[in-house]
């Protein structure tokens, strides 16, 4: 997921002068930090297995150019940390096939699973002025990761380590709103994207309240605060199935120039 890192990068610091040469350009970069909750299961074929993935802290940042050209949409990059670390146990009478091998009845299998994404997303505001502001558009959600799962396998003494890479683009509807607190400096926020198709579900939200410490011609600095929730229900993608729940408190800052 470096790439992903390396890219968010060059884009912000392509932006940046853009944003600078004409104030009629505006550049937002932000960073949270997200305590997670995780959960869930996934498979390369036949039942999912369930597993129980750590509580982890990622951190998710991004960039954002807007500009007035009629009918050119806005664009943000959006780079999220989901790597989910497991140990599942597998029922007696049952098997799990994952990467071409089948893992022991009664054994447990510990996984490390790379979800972590690029979110790309074209989006027009609808609304913008102090007391609300409304985005509507689309996300194009970009998986490029791997799963190894560690365990006994049949015909086998000794433990093995399998690793399945997957990738894909996933499209979903995205929206944001937000409303102002006059005379406060608050605002509370709402921003999601979603795929409810055939057997396939993606949901990805945060909602929470933003205060601008900083607020002038130059330069505009916001503290945030609130709840994220994304939800993997991934019906054969490079061939990998997912059922994953990721959700908990996200905290950050964003500084629009």
């Amino acid at each position: 997921m470096k790439k992903y890192c390396l890219a968010a990068a060059l884009s912000m610091a392509f932006l940046a002068p853009a944003a600078h040469a004409d104030t009629l350009l505006g550049l937002y970069v932000g960073v949270d930090g997200w305590q997670s909750d995780n959960s869930g299961s996934f498979s390369d074929s036949g039942n999912m297995q369930d597993f129980n993935f750590e509580d982890e802290t990622f951190i998710s940042y991004y960039a954002a150019l807007e500009h007035p050209i009629p009918l050119v949409p806005n664009i943000k990059l959006k780079y999220t940390e989901l790597e989910l670390n497991g140990l599942g146990d597998i029922p007696n009478g049952s098997s799990f096939s994952f990467g071409g091998s089948v893992f022991v009845s009664g054994s447990s299998v510990n996984a490390i699973s790379d979800f972590s994404h690029m979110d790309y997303i074209l989006y027009y505001e609808i609304f913008d002025n102090d007391l609300l502001s409304i985005d509507l558009g689309v996300n194009a959600k970009q998986f490029d990761g791997e799963i190894s799962v560690t365990g006994k396998v049949q015909n086998s003494d000794d433990e093995k380590t399998v690793v399945v890479d997957f990738s894909g683009f996933v499209p979903l509807v995205y929206g944001r709103a937000e409303v102002g607190l006059p005379l406060t400096g608050l605002s509370v926020f709402f921003e999601g994207s979603l795929l409810a198709i055939d057997d396939s579900k993606v949901q990805d939200y945060q909602a929470g309240i933003a205060w601008a410490l900083l607020d002038n011609l130059a330069v505009d600095l916001d503290i945030k605060a609130g709840y994220r929730k994304m939800t993997l229900e991934l019906d054969d993608i490079d061939n990998l199935y997912t059922n994953i729940d990721a959700s908990g408190p996200f905290a950050g800052i964003q500084i629009h120039f």
